[in-house]
């Protein structure tokens, strides 16, 4: 049997998104009309867990029970991974219990060992290299309020990181430009992300520069799990990228304001910008739940004819 992983954002083509989100929609109105839809009624999902979750454990978790299946979570602590269990001889076992798999770990090489032994599919629930699942969430999130995201400006403040590098990949797929704005010592590295070209993105040192006519504004926590020793480091390169009300009045008037969560206010973004009428992070929160169902329903199903 042929089947796909899912570890990073360009495993996907623009056909495929686009699907998946006329999928999303569909299974997003129907859950919000509390009608069942259990497509996934034999199936079962085992999520490993490295790194700690609210979001991705919840979404991958009560989404596969919405759809109809079972989901086991599995902790590193708790598991012979935890003991040295080769990812390799671990990925042989589980996938022969289990329909499909979840990882959310440090390393991204580990997936992609994991995902090379596995015979069941391999979702990247989150490594230090990529944040796919929350890639497709924000821009489903975007086109839900504007849209086509195609021919827009995203200006990215803040840390050149996972969710750095899967929105300079989604540009290429989706069509639009990137801002990066990072401090010096925090640069993206175009070709260890397979980059095609540097016309989907452009540098800037001044936060306030990347963000002006931007559609969209985001960031994350100056600090990500595995980096907490340089935190007051990082407090300190990181001091004028935080996004507050002046920043955000120099994107478009129209400009949504998205961060990942966890959020830190008064560090990367101001309470209120956070909580203001610009910011979309709950329902981009939410919809991490929605388009997950729907990858989970793709990768496990196939196309579906819309509405079954």
């Amino acid at each position: 049997m042929q089947f796909k992983h899912f570890l990073k954002f360009s495993d996907f083509s623009r056909e495929e998104y686009d699907y998946l989100f006329e999928r999303a929609r569909w299974i997003k109105q129907e859950f919000k009309q509390y009608r069942q839809y259990w497509p996934l009624s034999d199936r079962t999902l085992a999520m490993i867990f490295d790194k700690n979750s609210t979001r991705t454990r919840l979404s991958f978790e009560a989404g596969m029970h919405q759809l109809g299946g079972a989901a086991i979570y599995l902790s590193t602590r708790d598991t012979q991974l935890g003991r040295g269990e080769p990812v390799e001889d671990a990925a042989k076992v589980i996938s022969r219990m289990v329909d499909i798999i979840m990882i959310r770990t440090y390393e991204h090489d580990i997936v992609k060992r994991f995902a090379e032994n596995s015979r069941v599919p391999v979702i990247n629930g989150l490594t230090d290299k990529y944040h796919p699942c929350q890639i497709v969430s924000d821009i489903f999130t975007y086109t839900e309020y504007r849209g086509s995201i195609t021919g827009k400006t995203v200006a990215w403040i803040g840390d050149s990181n996972n969710m750095c590098n899967t929105w300079l990949q989604a540009a290429e797929i989706f069509d639009f430009k990137v801002h990066v704005a990072t401090p010096p010592g925090y640069d993206i590295y175009p070709e260890q992300i397979g980059l095609i070209d540097t016309k989907h993105y452009e540098k800037f040192i001044s936060p306030h520069k990347a963000v002006l006519d931007a559609d969209l504004v985001t960031t994350d926590v100056w600090t990500s799990m595995g980096f907490e020793e340089e935190a007051e480091q990082r407090k300190n390169d990181f001091a004028e990228f935080c996004v507050n009300a002046e920043m955000m009045s120099l994107a478009k008037k129209d400009a949504l304001f998205m961060h990942c969560l966890p959020a830190h206010r008064g560090e990367e973004v101001s309470a209120e910008v956070l909580d203001g009428p610009q910011s979309v992070v709950w329902d981009e929160a939410e919809n991490r739940l929605h388009t997950q169902k729907a990858l989970m329903e793709y990768l496990l199903l196939g196309k579906v004819v819309a509405g079954n």
